[in-house]
């Protein structure tokens, strides 16, 4: 499949990095077009939109937001009638979309910024798409991560766990080593300890197991652990994490 990836700054080139490593594509069917910035080597890299995007059969928006819309109405121009056409640009609907590009397969693409590292959580939402167009672009992103299809109205609460919750990830995973630090462990071991920890975590909710189960397993009668947790539910624990998600919807 011929693909175009349409800014190549840190998402942009990040999906494309994915995409070649996880063989998706390779790089003679790859075209990149960004002025300034090449993530990939060997690959063709256009300063600008032109006729090479008409053989394409997917073409990735990755450009800044003020930018979107010109740059959309550039591709409409040169690419055929049977190309899907994704944006992974922020504030731009599948209605903005076919007004620029008309009806065609369309696809609202959000990663979170984990996908720099392949391990990332990406939401697909989609307008006039056939099935294996859908499974296609499923497949593109998984390439950098984890990739589910959602409809467009359940992408700001998507996005508030997902891309918000990285940041809510890193907030605990630096209040866990501050607390380390003060328990007599450096700020090194100590977050080093935390991410170990956190991966595990999320290894064990991965393999089928319920959170509270897993929980209970470690909270014995009268031990640290439920001490623990009961003095940051006092503190407001739980009610501060759905707070938070409420406020970045």
């Amino acid at each position: 499949m011929k693909i175009a990836i349409v800014g190549a700054g840190n998402m942009g080139g990040a999906i494309a990095q994915a995409i070649i490593r996880h063989g998706f594509t390779d790089v003679d069917s790859l075209v990149i077009v960004d002025p300034v910035t090449t993530p990939v080597e060997n690959i063709r890299v256009l300063s600008e939109v032109d006729e090479t995007l008409a053989g394409c059969r997917l073409v990735l928006l990755a450009v800044k937001p003020w930018l979107a819309e010109q740059v959309a109405e550039q591709v409409c121009r040169h690419i055929s009638e049977d190309c899907m056409v994704c944006s992974v640009v922020a504030g731009l609907t599948l209605e903005r979309l076919e007004q620029l590009l008309g009806k065609r397969a369309l696809f609202v693409v959000m990663p979170n910024t984990a996908v720099r590292v392949g391990e990332g959580m990406t939401f697909v939402a989609h307008q006039n798409a056939e099935q294996e167009e859908v499974e296609a672009v499923v497949s593109m992103f998984s390439c950098a991560g984890e990739a589910m299809v959602i409809p467009e109205r359940q992408m700001g609460a998507a996005m508030a766990l997902a891309s918000c919750g990285v940041a809510y990830a890193l907030r605990y995973l630096r209040a866990a080593t501050e607390g380390g630090v003060e328990l007599g462990m450096s700020a090194a071991d100590g977050q080093r300890i935390v991410a170990q920890t956190m991966r595990g975590a999320a290894a064990l909710v991965e393999d089928g197991a319920h959170p509270e189960a897993e929980i209970d397993k470690v909270t014995t009668a009268g031990g640290i652990t439920i001490r623990g947790l009961n003095r940051m539910e006092e503190c407001g624990f739980t009610n501060a994490v759905i707070q938070g998600l409420k406020a970045s919807k």
